[in-house]
């Protein structure tokens, strides 16, 4: 085995600067009790799920932070990491053990920052804006009216978002919504029953499945997987009150509470042409909740139908074009490279979506890989994060706007920033700029929900196709008081499209360019 003398102690100071970071982090654990003890308590409570138990440990944290100050201190952090450095060789190693302590602390303040910024940023939603309905078995999270956030936010005044997540072999009670509604199948697998008119149809559903549901269809779900949980995000548009729905629950019981039982029990009596008494063992006997499991044969029994692909019935008369279902990854990327893939569909490929008009997008970027910048012509995005973390940066004229009226001049821009993880929910209003940027342990995945889809462009800002770009050479010596040539030395340089090199890898790709030439 030949070693290269060159790489083998840039390798090791890697390896020591990670274990660096590692001791500190125990360090700073050994010397907090009480934050172990509380992490402890969340890891060790029954019937909560993994995800639970990392929300919990959150708050231990945040708790922490809040009457002690920071869990471990960035400063000291940096100091003790500069100081490992100084032990290196002088040169360029030395020199990249620094960019890689400055990298670390910059990271932490960015999520720090973010957290602090959020109380004050309409355009990014937690946990916090959530109301929980949990079960053993599942859960539903209802978001906040957007335009109770905001008043930025009233174009979304009518829609609303829920996310549904069903434990394995969990059967989700039928239900009616006074609302349109389009999923997302995030992960897991299952099967959803529509019943219309006494007409029952049943598709087979999986991870990157869009599922169109009208008003007023009573369905029911079934996660057959053994092992996944099926989580599906939707999007709703309600037809009565706007901004405002409400589930109808028939076939249950005390909980859910059946509506049945708000009519009067000789009225039903004589709608069923049944006995009060049988009546009301029906409807009293149901006492699991929403989420309930089911046993093999059950899951086995209610698993049937075919996938929404190939069952072109909705609702329940023949035609293509009427699928309920359509599977979003099925379809060629719209963007595709290295640094990420983008999937979208929109009423052409969907025509379910029409009437709703709204499209749906899926972007996988790559760890440490960035989206953007770009902005939408006319579609405002509601983006929920699937997986992984990073932040986004955003650019907005509104949040300065009182300082804008008093000067009479050109708007003042302002950027919007928040740190991204799996749960995260964020809004992104037609024309604003805006950027996302991977973080560096895994990829980051979001499903994005689109209004006013008809007609939106997607604008780049960089890269390929950027709008720039496509400005005449004097149009642009006269918008940047610069000869055209300096100008396209900035915006023809990038040749990728959409997905570039985020901050950091973007410097070690220069860092290794610029080594690579050393050695030359």
């Amino acid at each position: 085995m030949v070693i290269n003398n060159a790489k083998f102690p840039f390798a090791f100071f890697l390896c020591c600067t990670f274990c660096l970071w590692v001791a500190l982090s125990l360090v700073a654990a050994q010397e907090d009790p009480e934050l172990q003890q509380c992490k402890h308590q969340c890891r060790v409570q029954q019937q909560v799920s993994e995800r639970q138990s990392g929300e919990c440990e959150h708050k231990c944290e945040d708790y922490y932070r809040e009457h002690h100050g920071p869990v471990v201190d960035p400063e000291k952090q940096l100091q003790q990491c500069r100081k490992q450095c100084e032990l290196l060789q002088p040169g360029s190693q030395r020199e990249q053990c620094h960019q890689e302590c400055q990298e670390k602390y910059d990271q932490q303040q960015l999520e720090e920052g973010g957290e602090e910024e959020e109380e004050n940023n309409p355009y990014v939603f937690r946990d916090q804006h959530f109301a929980f309905l949990r079960t053993n078995q599942g859960e539903v999270k209802i978001l906040e009216m957007f335009d109770r956030r905001s008043r930025l936010l009233r174009g979304l005044k009518n829609y609303r978002f829920i996310c549904l997540e069903a434990n394995p072999q969990t059967f989700v009670v039928p239900t009616h919504y006074d609302a349109e509604i389009v999923g997302f199948v995030c992960s897991g697998q299952g099967t959803i029953t529509m019943v219309c008119q006494g007409k029952r149809r049943s598709f087979r559903i999986r991870i990157g499945d869009i599922v169109r549901i009208p008003a007023g269809i009573t369905l029911h779900l079934i996660n057959s997987h053994k092992n996944q949980k099926l989580r599906i995000a939707y999007f709703l548009l309600p037809v009565g009150i706007p901004g405002r729905f409400e589930p109808f629950h028939g076939a249950a019981g005390e909980n859910p509470q059946s509506f049945y039982r708000a009519f009067s029990p000789k009225l039903l009596s004589s709608a069923f042409k049944v006995e009060e008494g049988t009546l009301e063992r029906v409807f009293q006997q149901q006492t699991k909740g929403h989420f309930i499991k089911a046993s093999g044969e059950q899951i086995q029994a209610l698993s049937g139908g075919q996938h929404g692909e190939a069952a072109g019935i909705w609702p329940f008369t023949s035609g293509e074009s009427k699928r309920p279902v359509f599977n979003l990854l099925n379809k060629e990327p719209a963007v595709c490279n290295n640094y990420g893939r983008l999937h979208e569909a929109d009423a052409e490929d969907f025509r379910q979506l029409k009437d709703m008009d709204i499209e749906i997008s899926y972007a996988n970027i790559t760890q440490e890989g960035m989206m953007g910048p770009f902005f939408n012509s006319r579609s405002t995005m509601v983006a929920a994060v699937l997986e992984g973390e990073g932040y986004l940066e955003m650019v907005c004229p509104h949040l300065s706007g009182e300082k804008q009226q008093q000067q009479g001049a050109s708007p003042i821009y302002q950027k919007v920033s928040s740190s991204l993880r799996r749960g995260t929910l964020f809004v992104v209003p037609a024309g604003h700029p805006i950027a996302i940027v991977a973080g560096t342990s895994r990829n980051l995945e979001i499903v994005c929900f689109g209004i006013n889809a008809e007609n939106n462009r997607r604008e780049p800002l960089a890269g390929k196709g950027n709008v720039v770009n496509g400005l005449e050479k004097e149009a642009k010596e006269l918008a940047f008081a610069l000869p055209a040539r300096e100008v396209d030395k900035v915006f023809r340089k990038q040749k990728e499209e959409l997905f570039f090199p985020g901050p950091q890898l973007q410097k070690q790709q220069h860092h290794h360019h610029h080594k690579g030439h050393a050695y030359a």
